[in-house]
């Protein structure tokens, strides 16, 4: 068993690959980081789908993004555990080569794959795809090349002197009820 005192060095405290696995079942959000020509970085919140060890996300040809990754395609994505059943503190960077698909194979699988993670029901998920269905709508696989994960649960493990266990969960720390005065408004 590890001990610590602090918080100095986490660089050890990575995400067991099933433990990832998980993450990807249960987060549908990410974000995707790229750079713009004038060398900043940029980055947006996409729905994923984790396919085959890649990411894979979809937007408007238009998008700036597009054209960035098309030219320099080094680029990462970010996955939190926040507002899943895993609770909080857990995740994943992986830095990533990003290739753009436009053909109808890509989209023949990755259109449903992401509907099914995005809607519940037959009907909802047939109105999820009618909507997709745009112009020139691309696919962006993301390929890792390299990972820097943390595991908040391994560090919590390690500063209370007990034995890690992958499938324990550390409660959000966010805000989860909205304010007083706040409508919450069900789309479905």
């Amino acid at each position: 068993m590890d001990e610590r005192r602090d918080y100095r060095d986490v660089s050890d405290l990575g995400v067991d690959p099933e433990k990832q696995e998980r993450l990807y079942a249960a987060q549908t959000e990410c974000v995707v980081a790229w750079t713009n020509s004038a060398g900043w970085p940029v980055g947006v919140m996409h729905r994923f789908v984790w396919r085959e060890g890649r990411f894979w996300v979809t937007c408007a040809p238009q998008r700036k993004r597009v054209a960035a990754l098309r030219a320099r395609p080094q680029s990462s994505v970010i996955v939190s555990s926040e507002g899943t059943w895993l609770g909080g503190d857990i995740t994943t960077t992986a830095k990533t080569l990003a290739t753009i698909h436009d053909d109808e194979a890509t989209k023949s699988w990755f259109f449903p794959a992401l509907a099914a993670r995005q809607r519940i029901t037959a009907d909802e998920q047939h109105e999820f795809l009618r909507r997709l269905d745009t112009a020139g709508r691309v696919v962006i696989e993301l390929e890792p090349v390299d990972w820097i994960t943390y595991d908040g649960v391994r560090l919590e493990s390690s500063l209370q002197g007990i034995d890690y266990d992958p499938l324990r969960v550390k409660p959000s720390r966010n805000q989860r009820t909205p304010p007083p005065g706040t409508e919450t408004v069900d789309f479905s």
